[in-house]
């Protein structure tokens, strides 16, 4: 099966961001600080996601590439 690398960026966007979202609001508050820390964890998951390629599979061995 083949993901592109934007919906591989956008999964890993919402898992980061609601990682950080669900440890920010442990104390039932939401600072300004904390959700600069959610947009942060996003932007960085999507530009760094995105900007891995995607790994070829194995021309030796069909179907034995990641």
């Amino acid at each position: 099966m083949k993901i592109s690398s934007a919906a591989k960026s956008l999964v890993a966007g919402l898992a980061a961001g609601a990682t950080a979202a669900v440890t920010a609001v442990q104390d039932q508050v939401l600072t300004t600080g904390e959700g600069v820390t959610i947009v942060l964890a996003v932007l960085g998951a999507w530009g760094v996601v995105y900007a891995v390629p995607n790994r070829q599979p194995d021309q030796a061995t069909p179907g034995r590439g990641l």
